[in-house]
C-alpha cells in the first residue's frame, strides 16, 4: 500500500523519486496503473483493447492514492504512452487525491516531452497545486527552458505566487537555471518582487552561489546594493539590511563575493550591522550550540578560500580596521558596537585569521565601544555560554599568546571592570589562567569584581549571568595564582 500524505509531501518538497518503487505489492491482475509504475508498457498497450481503446473507468483506474496510468507516463517521460493513454480516453487533467495532475509530474522532472503532449491534449497550464505552487514554478525548478516557454505560451501567469510569495523566478534562480531565468525575464517577469523574508531572486541567487544568474540579474536592472527588509528576523540572517554580497559571504561563496565587489558592491557594507570581513569570523568559526566541536562552515563554491578572500576584499578596499556602527552591551556579553574584525578573530579563537589580519594591517589594540581589546576577547571577555561558542582551550592558549607577542596588554580593563582572568574564568579554561600569570597578569590588576560584581574566582565559582556554572578547575587555577602572588 502507498502512503498517500507523504507522496504529497515529499512531492511538494520537491522529491519525486520515491514514487519509483513506492510500492511493490503485486496482485494476480495488476491495474494499468501498477504495470505502468512498473514500466510494463506492452502490457500497458495490451490492456488498451485491440484497437488501442479501452473503457473510461480502467485507463484512468487510480492507485489508492490517486496515481493513474498517466500520472506514470508523464513520471517516465513516455510521450507515446502518453498518446495512446489519452486517445483511449484518459482525462489529461485527472488529479491524485491530493490534486497532483500528470502535467504537475512531468513539470517537476523537467519532461517536456510528455508535458507537451499533454498540454496539446488540453491539460492546464495554469494548474496550481496545494501551497499555490503553479506547474511553471516547478518547470523553472527543473530547469528545462522549453518547457517553460511552452506553457507560458499556453497561458501560465509568469508572476503567480505560491503560498510564501515565491515566484518562479525565485524557484529557477535558487536552482541556477539560467536558461529558465532567460525565458522568464524576456517575459517580463517581475525580477524585483521581494518575500516577507526580504528576499528577492537577486538574493536567492547570491545566496546559493549562482554568479551567472546574479549577472544576468543585475543586467535585467537589479541593483547590486539592493538590501532585505524582512518582516520578521531573527540571528544574523537574513537581518534587516542584509546585501546580496553579505549572503554570499555567508554562504561561502568567496568567488561570487568577490566578482559583486567587482560589479560594485561595497567591501565595507555594514548596513546589516556587520561587513565582510567581520562575518568572516563565524563563518569560518560557527558558533557551536550543542555540537561541542562546532558547526561546519558552509559549503561554499569556486577556487578562493576564505584567506585569501579576505585578503583579495582588502585589496579591492576593505577597511581591516573597520569599527561596527551598531551594537549594544548586554550583561557579560560582547558589545558588537566599534568591534573590528580582528576583535572577532580573537573572540572565535581563529589563529590563522587573526594572522593574516594583523599581516594586513589590523591594529592589535583597537578596542570596541567598551573598551573591549581582542586580548580581552580572546581570553573570554564577552562569552555568556561557554560551550555555545568556538575555541578550544588549546586554540585559545595559543591565541593569547599571540596576542601578547604582538603587544596585547594584560593589564586591560574595560569599562565594565572585566580583565583577562574575568575572561578565562568565563571560558572556563584553567590553563588560560596559568597562562596568563606566567605572561605576567598581576593579580592587583584582576583580581577585583567586575560592573556586575564578580571577581575571576566568584565567576568561576558559578556567579555569572545565564546559568549557574562552576568550574572547580577553573577556580583552583585562580587559587593557585592568588597564592602565588602572595608567596612572593
Amino acid at each position: 500500500m502507498r502512503f498517500p500524505l507523504l507522496l504529497l509531501t515529499l512531492f511538494l518538497a520537491g522529491s519525486v523519486e520515491f514514487l519509483v518503487g513506492a510500492s511493490k505489492a503485486q496482485s494476480a491482475e495488476s491495474s494499468i496503473a501498477d504495470l505502468a509504475e512498473q514500466q510494463r508498457w506492452k502490457d500497458v498497450v495490451a490492456s488498451l483493447g485491440d484497437q488501442g481503446l479501452g473503457d473510461q473507468g480502467k485507463v484512468d483506474a487510480p492507485q489508492p492514492d490517486g496515481m493513474t496510468a498517466l500520472h506514470w507516463a508523464a513520471f517516465w517521460n513516455q510521450p507515446k504512452v502518453v498518446e495512446q493513454l489519452l486517445a483511449a480516453g484518459a482525462k489529461e487533467d485527472v488529479a491524485t487525491e491530493y490534486g497532483i495532475t500528470p502535467l504537475a509530474v512531468a513539470c517537476r522532472l523537467g519532461h517536456d516531452e510528455a508535458a507537451n503532449v499533454l498540454l496539446g491534449a488540453g491539460a492546464d497550464a495554469q494548474t496550481v497545486l496545494a501551497g499555490g505552487e503553479t506547474v511553471l514554478m516547478h518547470a523553472a525548478r527543473a530547469g528545462n527552458a522549453a518547457l517553460v516557454e511552452a506553457l507560458i505560451e499556453r497561458g501560465a501567469a509568469v508572476d503567480a505566487k505560491q503560498r510564501d510569495g515565491q515566484t518562479a523566478l525565485m524557484w529557477a534562480a535558487a536552482r541556477g537555471n539560467l536558461e529558465a531565468v532567460d525565458v522568464l525575464l524576456e517575459h517580463g517577469c517581475d525580477w524585483q518582487h521581494d518575500l516577507r523574508s526580504g528576499f528577492t531572486a537577486l538574493h536567492f541567487a547570491a545566496r546559493q552561489g549562482h554568479a551567472d544568474i546574479v549577472r544576468r540579474l543585475l543586467d535585467a536592472g537589479a541593483d547590486i546594493q539592493a538590501t532585505m527588509n524582512p518582516l520578521r528576523t531573527s540571528g544574523r540572517a537574513p537581518r534587516k539590511g542584509m546585501s546580496p554580497l553579505l549572503l554570499a559571504v555567508e554562504s561561502g561563496h568567496f568567488e561570487l563575493a568577490l566578482m559583486m565587489v567587482d560589479w560594485g558592491a561595497d567591501p565595507n557594507d555594514q548596513r546589516s550591522g556587520f561587513a565582510p570581513l567581520h562575518a568572516l569570523s563565524w563563518v569560518r568559526r560557527p558558533p557551536r550550540g550543542d555540537n561541542a566541536m562546532g558547526d561546519p562552515p558552509p559549503v561554499g563554491s569556486g577556487q578562493v578560500g576564505s584567506l585569501q578572500f579576505a585578503r583579495e576584499l582588502v585589496r579591492r578596499g576593505a577597511d581591516v580596521n573597520l569599527q561596527l556602527e551598531d551594537g549594544k552591551y548586554r550583561a557579560a556579553r560582547l558589545n558588537d558596537r566599534g568591534a573590528t574584525p580582528l576583535l572577532y578573530a580573537a573572540y572565535t579563537s581563529d589563529l590563522p585569521y587573526a594572522r593574516l589580519l594583523v599581516e594586513l594591517g589590523a591594529d592589535v589594540q583597537l578596542a570596541n565601544a567598551d573598551g573591549t581589546t581582542p586580548l580581552l576577547a580572546a581570553a573570554g571577555v564577552g562569552i555568556f555560554v561557554a560551550d555555545e561558542f568556538p575555541g578550544t582551550e588549546a586554540e585559545t592558549l595559543a591565541m593569547v599568546r599571540q596576542l601578547v607577542q604582538w603587544g596585547g596588554h594584560l593589564d586591560d580593563r574595560d569599562e565594565h571592570g572585566e580583565t583577562v582572568v574575568h575572561g578565562a574564568a568565563y571560558r572556563s579554561f584553567p590553563r588560560v589562567v596559568d597562562l596568563l600569570v606566567e605572561l605576567g597578569a598581576q593579580p592587583e590588576h584582576w583580581n577585583r569584581k567586575n560592573q556586575l560584581g564578580s571577581t575571576p574566582k566568584q565567576i568561576a565559582q558559578g556567579k555569572r549571568p545565564g546559568s549557574f556554572k562552576p568550574n572547580p578547575e577553573t577556580e583552583a587555577a585562580i587559587d593557585r595564582a592568588l597564592q602565588a602572588s602572595d608567596g612572593s
